[in-house]
């Protein structure tokens, strides 16, 4: 077999300024050794930068690079590739004035996986309400992920979320979605769409050459045979029998109060469920500072934190980085098993 080229560095976006982001980026770059952090670069304001590692009193040099660049100086300073947009930013505080620059960032990195010359997509937290503040029109980073996605590929796929942890990967079938338009939003079509794109993507990405499948029921108990809800048996169980005929394995509609506990996980791969805090919380009660969103479907590798701006801690050098130095490594973990592919 031929060897496989040394992949690019990965692409991480500099997320809400305001935010913690930049902070989580200079505590990962500081402790890349002991935390096996594969080389990246930070799209972002190099001003922005250096000036929130003086006020955090970090010794970190930031060095102005191209893209291609980066893993060449990754070991003796933090490469930053510069946006066309200028940020301001204090710490603690959305600005809807750096929406502009956080979009930039985002679409840049996908850019530069396209170009070739980074390996995935790696985004810090942003302020959804800081970008609807300024016009963005859509309703989180996954969604305008699948856009940029579709504009790339010209498929109009649609994006999964995964929850990725230690002990749990989660996949809510409806991410951004008021909990009561949920069941009406439900279909067959939506489940076995997600279904299929998750077990795909544990092949292809997660190198799991026989992925197993739970699908949790909307209702309590998982509708107790139509007494507590008939979504369970008129749309989830159709779409479970529909991905089973075509190949995959899979259990459900389960009880979504039975179906985290040890024994339970041990029998599946990834869980399948209903809507956003049914996946979620479970992902981050497991493990909190070390589960990566994942956004699945796209033409190219995505993960992420599984936490927000946590605005609180932004310029306080309190944050965790445990939750985006795993992201940045599964990033690089999902590239080299799909390459080996």
């Amino acid at each position: 077999m031929k060897a496989l080229q040394p992949s690019p560095p990965l692409a991480l976006t500099m997320g809400e300024p305001g935010g913690v982001g930049a902070d989580l980026t200079l505590a990962v770059w500081r402790d890349r050794l002991r935390r096996d952090i594969p080389p990246f670069y930070l799209l972002a304001d190099p001003n922005f930068v250096a000036e929130r590692a003086r006020l955090l009193g970090v010794d970190c040099p930031v060095r102005l690079v191209a893209a291609n660049e980066a893993a060449a100086v990754f070991d003796d300073a933090l490469p930053v590739v510069a946006l066309d947009a200028r940020v301001r930013a204090e710490p603690g505080r959305a600005d809807p004035a750096n929406a502009t620059a956080v979009v930039e960032a985002i679409a840049r990195a996908v850019g530069d996986v396209r170009l070739g010359v980074a390996a995935a997509v790696v985004t810090n937290p942003i302020s959804k309400q800081s970008l609807y503040a300024a016009g963005f029109r859509h309703p989180g980073h996954t969604e305008f992920l699948g856009t940029l996605s579709a504009a790339w590929t010209g498929v109009q796929a649609r994006p999964v979320m995964m929850l990725a942890g230690p002990e749990l990967r989660a996949v809510p079938v409806t991410i951004h979605v008021p909990l009561r338009d949920v069941a009406d939003m439900l279909s067959e079509g939506m489940i076995v769409e997600t279904g299929r794109i998750v077990a795909s993507e544990l092949r292809r990405r997660f190198a799991l050459p026989q992925p197993r499948l739970a699908v949790a029921g909307l209702n309590p108990h998982a509708g107790e045979g139509g007494t507590l809800g008939i979504e369970d048996r008129t749309v989830i169980a159709p779409a479970v029998d529909a991905l089973r005929a075509g190949g995959i394995d899979v259990v459900g509609p389960l009880s979504a109060d039975a179906m985290f506990h040890p024994a339970a996980r041990a029998g599946y791969d990834a869980a399948i469920c209903m809507y956003h805090d049914q996946a979620l919380i479970p992902a981050k009660t497991l493990s909190f500072s070390e589960t990566v969103n994942v956004t699945l479907g796209l033409a190219f590798v995505r993960t992420s934190p599984d936490h927000g701006t946590a605005f609180d801690l932004a310029g306080t050098g309190k944050a965790d980085p445990s939750s985006l130095a795993a992201a940045l490594r599964l990033a690089a973990d999902l590239v080299a098993n799909e390459r080996a592919a």
